[in-house]
């Protein structure tokens, strides 16, 4: 039982290549979206 134990945690650290892509993609993906919102209201307000 031990070793089933070990071998699901070194399973849950391993992280696959798609997973940490996704992540990177979606933090992207929300900087723009939050950089997009704060250009928009800065040029409604100087209007």
């Amino acid at each position: 039982m031990k070793k089933e134990n070990k071998e699901k945690v070194k399973k849950t650290k391993n992280y696959d290549k798609g997973q940490i892509f996704v992540k990177v993609m979606a933090g992207v993906l929300a900087i723009l979206m939050i950089l997009a919102t704060a250009s928009t209201l800065i040029y409604s307000l100087m209007i």
